[in-house]
């Protein structure tokens, strides 16, 4: 990615991942080419805007006469963030939903078991994080809608059954289907710097029954289908402190921060942190708060990490985990 994007830049590219429709998609689009700065560095970045403008375009009359029909499944975002949770035939997801959610869904040896997409909240410590399980994805077997439930995650959870021999190509073949699809199972969230039309979308492989004598030669195997490397977390979902330790595993790669609020002369609320990016600034989580309120601030206090309790810093102060601010406009 060209260096000095500008943040309102990179805030509308998040705004055009998550987008629903292709006609949101081009107004997000028109957006982002008044904002990226015009020099050398992005002259490929807005050629390419200007193709996938001309490519929406086209897309959003397709979306006006397609016939209606298919399946279609929307789950508004709910809690810190939303977390979908993909695999082959019998890896693991519903499991992974049932353990760490109060979701009831169908858990079985036989594989499909899972023909519907299925939500459930988990709780971490004071934030609630969401999770979608999908059905199983085949080198033949596709639902169409799971295109943009991964393209619009903060997260992907790519299941892989440590004791299957049939684990490695099954894992190979949900990888290369997204790939065919321009979307990049990765180690990052963002736009490929070589091609806007691909979409790389930071995933966490979770091989369950991961104490299995044979798992390490079964990953050794999916290595040889997929070069790439994920954050990797081996779980046995019978213990206790291997769920615990996923759910931590989900909220550290979600890369986010809690951060407390407080009305000037009233008490603090820790009822409901609000989270934003790690690395976010006072500015960020105005805009969280509301929209009005990122124009009006004027400055901040802030108590916590790297701070004097109750020190007055400014809208580009970045701010911590668990951070305690008051925001003044």
């Amino acid at each position: 990615m060209p260096a000095n994007l500008p943040p309102q830049y990179q805030k509308a590219e998040e705004e055009y991942r998550r987008a629903q429709s292709a006609a949101e998609r081009f107004e997000i689009l028109e957006r982002m080419l008044v904002l990226i700065p015009k020099h050398k560095g992005t002259e490929k970045l807005q050629a390419d805007l200007k193709t996938k403008l001309k490519e929406t375009k086209s897309d959003i009359q397709v979306e006006k006469t397609a016939p209606k029909g298919g399946k279609v499944y929307r789950f508004p975002r709910q809690g810190a963030a939303q977390v979908i949770l993909i695999g082959g035939p019998n890896s693991g997801k519903s499991r992974i939903l049932k353990e760490l959610t109060k979701a009831e869904p169908e858990v079985a040896d036989y594989p499909f078991t899972t023909r519907e997409p299925m939500p459930g909240m988990m709780a971490w410590e004071d934030i609630t994080i969401q999770l979608i399980d999908t059905p199983p994805i085949t080198d033949s077997l596709f639902e169409p809608y799971l295109l943009n439930f991964v393209r619009s995650a903060d997260l992907v959870v790519l299941s892989f059954d440590g004791s299957s021999d049939d684990a490695p190509e099954a894992t190979a073949a949900v990888i290369e289907q997204f790939k065919q699809r321009a979307t990049l199972l990765s180690t990052t969230t963002g736009f490929d710097e070589d091609d806007f039309s691909k979409l790389c979308i930071k995933t966490l492989l979770v091989v369950t029954r991961g104490g299995d004598p044979g798992v390490q030669d079964r990953l050794e195997f999916l290595r040889e289908f997929v070069p790439a490397e994920f954050a990797r977390l081996q779980v046995d979902l019978d213990q206790a402190a291997d769920r615990q330790q996923l759910k931590d595993s989900i909220f550290r790669e979600l890369g986010l921060i809690r951060l407390y609020t407080k009305a000037p002369g009233k008490p603090a609320d820790y009822s409901s942190p609000y989270t934003i990016p790690r690395g976010g600034t006072v500015e960020d989580l105005a805009g969280r708060v509301h929209k009005d309120l990122a124009e009006k601030l004027k400055f901040a206090k802030v108590w916590g990490f790297g701070c004097s309790d109750g020190q007055s810093v400014g809208r580009d102060h970045v701010l911590a985990d668990k951070d305690l601010v008051e925001l003044h406009s």
